[in-house]
């Protein structure tokens, strides 16, 4: 009479437990998705383009850029 049920034999700790482990699972599936685009999408600017930029909002004349552009490069 007692033993042909299904599913809730852990009673109210196991659904929790099953709820964890989902939000757990999602979350580092996010996490790694997150992490594997961000390897390849070349969001930091190199140097030289920092210097390009800073040329172009007027920081920097061009004597100044052609001179860090050459340490830069050597």
């Amino acid at each position: 009479m007692w033993g042909g049920g299904y599913g809730m034999g852990y009673g109210l700790f196991g659904g929790l437990m099953m709820v964890l482990f989902w939000v757990i699972l999602i979350a580092l599936v996010v996490i790694a998705v997150r992490w594997w685009t961000d390897q390849g999408s070349g969001k930091r600017s190199s140097a030289i383009d920092i210097l390009q930029e800073r040329l172009a909002r007027g920081e920097i004349d061009a004597k100044e850029y052609a001179e860090r552009k050459k340490a830069l490069e050597s």
